[in-house]
């Protein structure tokens, strides 16, 4: 059995590898920074498969010792402080997690994999790394131009990656990843506040919502289908650096559109205030992204579409809403 592991196993990315890497008869590992994260009983309940290991992505000693337990032949780096808005107001700890922690692994790897690099490793790049748009579609190519501390982060964890690629023949490959949604995401996320509010409103729970800028675009696909696509890329002969999207880009008001609609309330406005306090202090207006590669030399596609996702999450969170209310669905 090949033997995965994944940091970041508590987030929704995590969670659809560790079951699609089960599936394919995997032994997982999840790495979680010590016993007190909240998540992990929910992680040992819902996926007893996941053997839990300990380390942290800012203590490099940690890491070795969590590779030497595990002897993994993949390692999937999913970990990273992922919430945009937090990381302007704790810029310091996205660089030193999100930016160094990528560092901190590949040198771990180095230092366990030996002379013939047998450890393959995945880096979740995102688009946001794109920031204001120098072309669109946005792909391998396209420069980067961060407009948030995590994206600048970001950028660091992908050019060190193909650093240790380029330096030490490392097996590292980049998902360039464009925004991904799931019934797991966080609800500190915009889709998923969007749909839970939705699913509140709808059950007469709350009246409204608040929301920052509702014009910036984005190109929303299915967690589900992106983890697949990581997979792939470990299963290539040589590694590489690949954007995962659908190609297509909607606005946050699209999917408020969606959302309130697949609830029959199609007046939205009336439930939606802006709050200044959720606008970013730099803006990425447009990322869309061209997935060409991903989809000619790893044969992946996206299954789930936009419509398909948003109505996904409403039901999940009309079905959580209402049990956590005792609330009877018809």
């Amino acid at each position: 059995m090949r033997r995965a592991l994944i940091t970041g196993i508590t987030g929704q990315d995590g969670q659809y590898l560790a079951e699609l890497l089960h599936s394919k008869n995997y032994e997982v590992f999840g790495l979680v920074k010590g016993q007190n994260n909240p998540r992990i009983d929910m992680i040992r309940a819902e996926y007893p498969y996941v053997e839990l290991v300990s380390a942290d992505l800012q203590d490099l000693s940690s890491l070795v010792g969590a590779l030497e337990q595990v002897q993994p032949d993949e390692v999937y780096n999913l970990g990273a402080i992922s919430f945009v808005a937090l990381s302007f107001k704790q810029a310091e700890l996205t660089a030193n997690v999100t930016g160094l922690g990528v560092l901190r692994l590949l040198e771990a790897i180095r230092m366990v994999g030996g002379p013939d690099h047998k450890i393959r490793f995945y880096q979740a790049s995102s688009s946001e790394m794109f920031g204001k748009v120098r072309e669109s579609p946005q792909t391998e190519e396209t420069p980067f131009y961060p407009r948030s501390p995590y994206g600048c982060a970001k950028v660091f964890g992908h050019d060190i990656t193909v650093n240790h690629r380029d330096s030490y023949g490392l097996f590292a490959c980049s998902g360039i990843l464009f925004n991904h949604e799931s019934p797991r995401r966080g609800i500190e996320f915009v889709t998923r506040k969007i749909t839970n509010a939705v699913a509140r409103i709808k059950l007469g729970l709350q009246e409204t919502v608040a929301l920052g800028n509702l014009e910036p675009r984005r190109d929303w696909g299915f967690a589900g289908d992106y983890v697949d696509a990581m997979w792939r890329m470990l299963q290539q002969d040589e590694p590489g650096d690949y954007v995962v999207a659908t190609g297509r880009t909607h606005s946050v008001r699209d999917f408020l559109n969606a959302a309130f609609g697949h609830v029959g309330l199609e007046d939205w406005e009336r439930f939606v205030t802006q709050d200044p306090r959720f606008f970013r202090p730099a803006e990425v207006d447009l990322l869309v992204g061209d997935a060409t590669k991903a989809r000619e030399e790893l044969g992946w596609k996206p299954q789930v579409d936009f419509e398909t996702l948003v109505s996904m999450m409403v039901d999940h969170d009309l079905q959580l809403e209402a049990r956590k209310a005792g609330i009877d669905l018809p």
